[in-house]
């Protein structure tokens, strides 16, 4: 009797297989939508007006999706804007090359958060992912992963990523604790520049000028230099007009005629086109204090065209932000982070993350 239950559960497996059915590739953490297929990524071709959910994976006669995993992470390669990366929460990293249509998973990487990704500007193929205390890099387009960087303590973890696009052979990591490390060898050796004594939350090198570099970080504001790294500045005075601009959110920097630079804070949105010197505020449609934004995404060919998210709203203004339209995000979590397609404008993708 036994040894016939057995054949019989798998006829029903192999036959639940080959009708291709969708099967959850993992679990989140812990949504609170009450909807457990509102995770992954979703992509917009008419700038957030409309979104759909992207999240099959390619199987041989099976059905696959990251649909209830959250997304913690998202990169596109900057040589090729089909090539899209989504770092998840203790399930990995997935990788699309036909602009999120279909996904593939990053086997060697196992079920682990990816919390940052960066592409190589100069070769397609070399990744770079942070998980944990560790930087992995993988040099066949995502077949094998190794270990390049990996802190000593174990409690501490690598908390931002950033490849010089000027000199790809230079990396930038930021730490849970506070540090900033550089490898000017593709990852072979790394060397601290500074200490914030508060996580980096991001590091962002001016599309303008490689030397000049922003650090923002959990609670001390953003830091700035001027030769590469090597040396910083707190640009608290700079922005002491602005309560709570030391409590960052997000930066991104595109170049008009110059650099400018959208910062994020608990205070809102602010401007900046002097690299930093001065800042002007962006008035929003919620107070400043209701507007928790996760995500910024700038048009880099007209800096007018600003994007933005919360936990519960797309934010949309073709005017430098004088006008903004809202829509409600296509999910009930977080809109985690935002992309914007670096050749089509229109295209957005929506990391979606429980609350």
């Amino acid at each position: 009797m036994i040894r016939q239950f057995k054949i019989l559960f798998l006829i029903m497996l192999l036959a639940i297989t080959l009708s291709g059915c969708t099967l959850s590739f993992g679990t989140s953490s812990g949504t609170s939508s009450g909807n457990v297929a509102d995770g992954g990524v979703y992509k917009s071709l008419n700038k957030g007006a409309s979104w759909t959910q992207k999240t099959s994976i390619q199987g041989v006669n099976t059905k696959r999706s990251f649909s209830g995993i959250d997304i913690i992470s998202l990169a596109i390669d900057p040589s090729d804007n089909k090539a899209i990366y989504a770092g998840s929460f203790e399930n990995g990293l997935f990788y699309s090359y036909d602009s999120g249509e279909s996904w593939q998973v990053a086997t060697g990487l196992g079920k682990v958060s990816i919390s940052n990704i960066a592409v190589d500007p100069a070769d397609k193929c070399v990744i770079y992912a942070t998980a944990g205390n560790k930087v992995l890099k993988s040099e066949d387009c995502s077949r094998t992963w190794a270990q390049v960087y990996f802190d000593n303590d174990l409690k501490a973890s690598v908390s931002s990523l950033v490849i010089d696009y000027a000199n790809s052979n230079n990396i930038f990591i930021g730490t849970s604790n506070g540090d900033i490390i550089k490898s000017s060898d593709k990852g072979a050796s790394w060397r601290a520049l500074d200490r914030f004594d508060s996580q980096v939350d991001k590091i962002a090198i001016s599309p303008a000028n490689p030397k000049i570099m922003f650090v923002g970080t959990t609670a001390r504001g953003i830091f700035r230099s001027v030769d590469g790294g090597d040396k910083w500045e707190k640009l608290a005075d700079k922005l002491k007009d602005f309560d709570g601009s030391n409590r960052f959110r997000d930066l991104a920097i595109v170049k008009s005629d110059k650099a400018v630079i959208f910062l994020a804070t608990n205070y809102g949105l602010l401007k900046s086109v002097d690299d930093g010197n001065t800042w002007t505020k962006i008035e929003l449609l919620t107070a400043e204090a209701e507007a928790k934004i996760y995500s910024i995404a700038v048009n880099s060919g007209d800096a007018n065209e600003i994007n933005y998210t919360t936990g519960t709203t797309f934010y949309h203004s073709l005017d430098g932000g004088k006008n903004w339209s809202a829509k409600k995000l296509p999910t009930g979590r977080a809109g985690y982070k935002l992309l914007l397609d670096p050749k089509n404008s229109a295209i957005l993708y929506l990391a979606a993350k429980s609350k």
